[in-house]
């Protein structure tokens, strides 16, 4: 059976609190109908100070989702690891992890946005060795045991629920996060479809005699919106998709590798990319994807019309998904 993944970033451009209130609430009920309907997961995911009110805050949002569902995970992907207070955040993930019985899931990265770093009073320079201490500040916080944190003798409680921690990965797409991954034994999530480099995390892990795994995006991982009529919702969303994939775009400069990363500057590139599709019930089974992401309030979609995809996704999709 293919994961089914809902995505969350609740970006809105331009919108009013009010207008933001009503997207917040929305989002909470269609991950509680996804999740009576099967659905595997809800991603969601941090971005500070962005004009379009990209989420910044996941594990607030991810805590509502959980505390709405019952079965579904929820993934934070990615928690800009050196932004957080080491200790704060082993607390708060415990919490959740108590309260959801284990179905958080966090990927931690380093982010690829300076000025994210400047707003936070952030050394962009030291983002490295920041992740490293917050990497192995949270494993030691989890034990509930007493440990050395920057001088200081400190204990973080309560202890989480899963047992040894929470499921807790490094992503990136650098050799840098592999070697940290396969340094800590944590498993790897590199943010795009690289072999070369779960190859190179194998390799770590020998080297460190630690153990791992890779959960790593397939070669096409689309993000999807479902339509009776894809011309019209084109048409009329296209521009949605579009604020999203050039924002998206404008961030990831230089060597930065990430599976929905888009170069289309019109909606008629982008419907031709592929990164985005809009696709009928039928075409979205004969995808035979994987994966299947599923991003009904994108860029600013409004909510009726993300409605009107989950529902179909949901009822015309995913029941005839193969085993």
């Amino acid at each position: 059976m293919p994961v089914t993944v809902v995505r969350f970033n609740l970006v809105a451009p331009g919108a009013t609190p009010a207008e933001l209130g009503v997207r917040y609430r929305a989002a909470l009920e269609m991950a509680a109908y996804a999740d009576r309907h099967g659905v595997t997961l809800v991603q969601t995911e941090e971005h500070h100070g962005v004009e379009n009110n990209w989420l910044p805050s996941p594990f607030v949002f991810a805590g509502a989702v959980l505390g709405a569902t019952r079965r579904l995970a929820v993934t934070v992907s990615a928690v800009i690891g050196p932004l957080h207070d080491p200790l704060r955040l082993a607390e708060d993930i415990a919490v959740l992890d108590l309260l959801s019985g284990g179905r958080l899931v966090t990927v931690a990265g380093i982010g690829y946005r300076p000025e994210e770093y400047a707003r936070a009073g952030v050394d962009w320079k030291r983002r490295g060795l920041l992740q490293d201490e917050l990497l192995e500040t949270v494993l030691k916080a989890w034990t509930g045991e007493e440990f050395t944190y920057r001088g200081r003798t400190v204990r973080v409680t309560p202890r989480p629920a899963t047992d040894p921690h929470p499921l807790l990965l490094v992503g990136g797409s650098s050799k840098a996060a592999a070697r940290r991954a396969a340094r800590l034994g944590l498993p790897f999530f590199p943010s795009a479809h690289l072999p070369e480099l779960e190859a190179y995390y194998k390799e770590r892990l020998a080297e460190y005699g630690t153990e791992g795994w890779t959960m790593m995006p397939g070669a096409e991982t689309p993000l999807l919106h479902v339509a009776e009529d894809p011309d019209r919702a084109w048409a009329e969303y296209g521009r949605r998709f579009l604020h999203e994939a050039r924002t998206y775009a404008s961030w990831q400069s230089g060597g930065i590798r990430s599976a929905v990363k888009s170069g289309a500057t019109t909606v008629a590139e982008l419907r031709e990319e592929g990164v985005y599709r809009i696709l009928t019930p039928d075409a979205c089974v004969a995808q035979g994807l994987d994966n299947l992401v599923l991003h009904p309030l994108a860029g600013g979609m409004p909510v009726e019309e993300g409605w009107r995809s989950l529902r179909l996704f949901c009822e015309g999709v995913l029941p005839r998904l193969g085993g």
